[in-house]
């Protein structure tokens, strides 16, 4: 017959198996949550020297040097802050696996949210590998998914490498489509046209004919073509300004052109609230 005491001391390791369990999983569940409060104080469109400060100061706590090395490497597929508007708030945790003694597998969601009340903009599935690095829980790999579908109004190019969140009055959207044309400054072939490009359009859903509404244009320029310009080696338009730079990933740069409201159409004090909270988001093409 088997004593209480004995049945007690049979059922001790399950026991303690479970309570280590427990407290690894959750120093790993704070581990990441504290990691996600971090994200929107990292700017990966930062130079080099600048981020691998920032990331070190804030990511170095909770990150690995071999993935901190990493993403800065290839900061745009790192987690981070793109933009001044949405930004990464938190990581929300979704399942959390135990792989082995000194390992976990972290599924959650990335939840970015605007200016306006903090309200939820976008949310991004990320994985998290988290291994237990000379006595310290460190996050050693990740996976960034995309955007998850919802009810907010973004639109998303693929073909360069952008997204744009608007307002919920904009559903319905549409794009349009034309040519900018960059004329030669100098030289020979002065006021010739020497480089072209996109502009992609997006058309608010109540625009007619009657009442053209104002349109959010985009210039696309290749990392080369914006540096010419910078450069003065060509010139867009009649205006004394160049265009002003939304954002850019590693093949292009995504620019408002100017005075692109200069007939003040309908809808155009909208247009400069939205491009006020830099809602461009750059991210890498697959063209």
């Amino acid at each position: 017959m088997n004593t209480g005491k004995e049945d007690g001391q049979e059922g001790a390791p399950q026991e303690n198996a479970q309570e280590t369990h427990d407290s690894d999983a959750a120093a790993v569940a704070n581990l990441v949550e504290d990691f996600g409060r971090k994200l929107q104080a990292v700017s990966l469109q930062a130079p080099k020297d600048t981020l691998e400060k920032s990331m070190q100061e804030n990511y170095g706590a909770y990150v690995s040097p071999a993935l901190l090395e990493k993403w800065l490497n290839d900061p745009l597929n790192a987690p981070g802050r793109l933009t001044s508007s949405p930004w990464p708030e938190r990581i929300e945790t979704k399942s959390i696996e135990k792989l082995s003694e000194s390992a976990y597998e972290v599924q959650g969601e990335i939840i970015e949210v605007t200016s306006a009340e903090e309200e939820i903009a976008e949310k991004r599935q990320i994985k998290l590998g988290v291994e237990k690095i000379d006595g310290r829980w460190l996050i050693n790999s990740a996976q960034i998914g995309g955007y998850e579908d919802s009810s907010a109004t973004v639109y998303r190019n693929t073909q360069y490498g952008f997204s744009f969140p608007l307002p919920e009055s904009w559903k319905g959207y549409t794009i349009v489509t034309d040519e900018w044309e960059g004329l030669a400054l100098g030289g020979e072939k002065e006021g010739e046209v020497i480089e072209t490009g996109p502009i992609i359009s997006i058309r608010h859903p109540q625009w007619t004919s009657e009442d053209p509404r104002q349109d959010i244009p985009i210039m696309v320029f290749t990392v080369d073509q914006w540096k010419l310009l910078q450069q003065e080696k060509f010139h867009i338009g009649a205006a004394p300004m160049g265009p002003k730079e939304l954002g850019k990933n590693s093949k292009y740069v995504f620019a408002l052109p100017a005075r692109y409201n200069y007939a003040f159409p309908t809808g155009f004090e909208e247009v400069e609230k939205i491009l006020e909270g830099n809602p461009l988001q750059a991210n890498e093409s697959i063209n």
